[in-house]
Order: structure tokens, then sequence, then C-alpha cells
């Protein structure tokens, strides 16, 4: 089972629609499975008509999920953004503030981590580096 991970805790998966991954996609699909090492601009080309996309984090220490996720943002994807895998309470600030909506976790992470762990950081736009030195808050 899994745990997605909101700024307003822990809740279960609402997609039903299930996902293919990004090396399979064709151009009827509707959510996307996304490896970590994928090259942001040839998904870029691929989202028309993507409702999610799910970016995995194959290990805490391996950001190039974040990347994606900004890029793919920055590149105008207004689509629901995942990410899954090994994604720590510690990082769910850098993945809101990267862009994702929500983090998909394993039960057993959610057991190690509760969800106290992860409220703590879901005040993300708040506690950012850049503003504290700006000395003002983000809106």
């Amino acid at each position: 089972m899994t745990v997605i991970v909101t700024d307003a805790g822990f809740g279960s998966d609402d997609w039903t629609k299930g996902f293919v991954p990004f090396s399979e996609a064709a151009n009827d699909v509707i959510s996307l499975d996304v490896a970590s090492d994928t090259d942001p601009a040839a998904l870029i080309e691929q989202l028309s008509g993507v409702e999610m996309v799910r970016i995995d984090f194959p290990s805490f220490a391996d950001g190039r999920g974040f990347t994606i996720a900004r890029q793919l943002r920055l590149a105008g994807y207004n689509g629901r953004l995942r990410a899954k895998g090994h994604v720590i309470s510690d990082q769910y600030a850098m993945a809101r503030r990267s862009g994702f909506d929500e983090v998909e976790i394993s039960d057993d992470l959610a057991a190690r981590q509760p969800e106290g762990e992860w409220q703590f950081r879901s005040d993300w736009r708040a506690h950012d580096y850049q503003t504290r030195m700006r000395g003002h808050n983000s809106a």
C-alpha cells in the first residue's frame, strides 16, 4: 500500500486511471510514470493531454526528479505532478517548491516518518532560505 502526502497531511490515493511508463507512451495516454533519468525536454514534448505525471525517486539522495518537476512547470505543464518513492519528510518543502503537488510514499516510510513530520514542513512557502535572506514572506 501507499500513502499520498499533501499539505493537508496523509491521505489515500484517489488516482484510478493507472500509469503508463514514459518509454511506452502513446499519443492517448493521460498519466505517465517517469524515471529519474528521463530527459525533461523529451518529456515536455509528450505532455499534450497528460493529466498526471509521476516521477520516480529511486533514492532520497537522487534529486534529479526535482529538476524534472521544475522544468515541467517552467515549460507550462499545469497537470498533477507526483513524486514517488524515496522522498523523505525533510525533502517535502523542496518537492513542493520544485512543482510537485503530492508525494507518494510506502506504508513503511509513513510508519518511520509519521504525518506530523510531513505536516511540520507543509508551510513550505514561508520557510525558504531566499525569503528569510530577503527579510519578508513570499505570497
